[in-house]
């Protein structure tokens, strides 16, 4: 164990890793630690045998233990705690599964919408002004397709007034400019933003104790709203982003802009949402497509 807080030690110092990435790795290696009874002289074929026909873990699952652990033995190797790693002799191959995003239809989202603008018969001063909160958090996510963990982060601070922006705290400590295109959510956000600064508070999205917002109070938002819209195939605010993405890329933006404003580290990874775009390659069927001139 003496090893492993050595390591994350490393990792922090050469990574700039987040907390959330490195407690990802000292958990992965803490399991790894309670199977493996020797890991200076670790059996790793077992230890994935044991991941992938006892735990039924999926590949992606694996993957990401085994890159864990290539770094950990890595370090290990070149502290000459070991006298190299096992890995240099090892090579795991997995099947990559591509599930492709999971989206709403731009009817569900305007049902969503027209939740928000829904004023009830009777209200106080803080269901009003939970209803304020709501409304601006939940059109955020679906005008710009941020990560529902990058929403919980905006302080007031990140707000840049002028230019109708938002400094958003991305993966990887990574920071983008965010430029909020809707009058009605920027009016939203507005609103909000005047609330929390009476209040002198620090984080534009607060629960009812005035405290940060929590992914999973934004989870239970979101679900609320759901229901309220009566939206009745199952979906996470993750949705959200994906429906955004995909629907720029059918109306026409090219992939580049897409992958900055979504924050994707690689064109890659945006590269997925071109396979849910139908819209244009419909449109080139019909057009083109030689078997539409055959009887």
């Amino acid at each position: 164990m003496d090893n492993l807080k050595k390591f994350t030690d490393y990792l922090q110092a050469t990574k700039n890793l987040s907390e959330k990435s490195l407690k990802a790795y000292e958990s992965d290696l803490k399991q790894f630690f309670g199977y493996e009874k020797d890991p200076l002289a670790p059996d790793l074929c077992a230890y994935v045998s044991h991941l992938k026909n006892e735990m039924r873990l999926k590949d992606s699952s694996i993957r990401r233990k085994i890159i864990t652990l290539r770094l950990f033995y890595s370090y290990l190797a070149d502290a000459e705690i070991i006298p190299s790693s096992p890995f240099s002799k090892l090579r795991f191959r997995f099947k990559q599964e591509r599930t492709l995003p999971k989206t709403l239809t731009v009817n569900d989202v305007g049902k969503i919408l027209r939740c928000l603008c829904e004023v009830p018969e009777t209200s106080t001063a803080f269901s009003e002004s939970q209803r304020l909160r709501d409304a601006a958090l939940l059109d955020l996510l679906i005008c710009t397709g941020i990560r529902i963990g990058e929403a919980a982060a905006i302080t007031l601070g990140d707000v840049i007034m002028p230019e109708r922006t938002l400094l958003i705290h991305g993966k990887g400590r990574k920071q983008r400019l965010i430029y909020i295109s809707s009058q009605v959510t920027w009016a939203r956000l507005k609103a909000l933003i005047a609330e929390r600064k009476r209040e002198n508070g620090t984080y534009l999205f607060v629960n009812r104790y005035g405290r940060r917002i929590s992914i999973h109070g934004i989870e239970n938002i979101y679900k609320k709203y759901v229901k309220k819209a009566q939206i009745t195939a199952v979906s996470t605010p993750h949705y959200l982003r994906h429906t955004f993405a995909t629907n720029l890329l059918a109306n026409g933006a090219d992939l580049r802009s897409v992958q900055e404003i979504l924050g994707h580290a690689s064109v890659a990874t945006t590269q997925i949402y071109t396979e849910v775009t139908t819209n244009r390659k419909k449109q080139v069927l019909k057009k083109f497509n030689y078997r539409n001139r055959l009887n």
